[in-house]
């Protein structure tokens, strides 16, 4: 059974998705749907002050349980975006360089599009080749916030 959250950010609204094992979904929403009556999973509630420490904080890493559903070729391209770091960015041909096939540049763009986990598995941090902001389902105008956001906070702690 699939249970539901939703969280304020920055950028507008996100629902939470989560079963007994491990949050399944993370996107941005328009309008919050009422949500069904019950027992709310706690790691709804650990997902969502997770989120809520990235946009204030700048929490670089998430350590709650989570899995999306996905071909092994998905699959791969969504573990190598957890390696691009944090306020950094690659483009989509070095993705697909990395994952053993720089010939893959359409698959991979298509796979970061399947997404479902969106900020924590960072397919924002992927660009074109030309450093454009391209590809991002949740729009261009988050794309760049969350980049930017990235950015300014990692070099604020830099000097800690």
């Amino acid at each position: 059974m699939k249970s539901f959250a939703y969280c304020s950010s920055p950028v507008g609204k996100i629902r939470i998705t989560a079963d007994e094992r491990a949050v399944t979904d993370i996107s941005f929403v328009e309008d919050e749907k009422p949500l069904p009556a019950g027992d709310t999973l706690p790691l709804l509630e650990q997902c969502a002050t997770q989120l809520r420490e990235y946009f204030e904080a700048g929490r670089r890493t998430f350590d709650f349980p989570m899995e999306q559903a996905g071909t092994e070729f998905q699959q791969r391209a969504w573990r190598e975006l957890c390696k691009i770091p944090y306020g950094e960015t690659i483009c989509y041909e070095d993705q697909a360089r990395r994952m053993g096939n720089v010939k893959a540049v359409r698959a991979v763009g298509m796979a970061n599009g399947r997404n479902s986990l969106s900020i924590v598995v960072p397919c924002h941090r992927v660009v074109g080749k030309d450093g454009s902001l391209t590809g991002y389902a949740s729009g261009l105008w988050r794309k760049q916030w969350l980049l930017e956001h990235e950015r300014k906070t990692s070099k604020a702690s830099d000097f800690c």
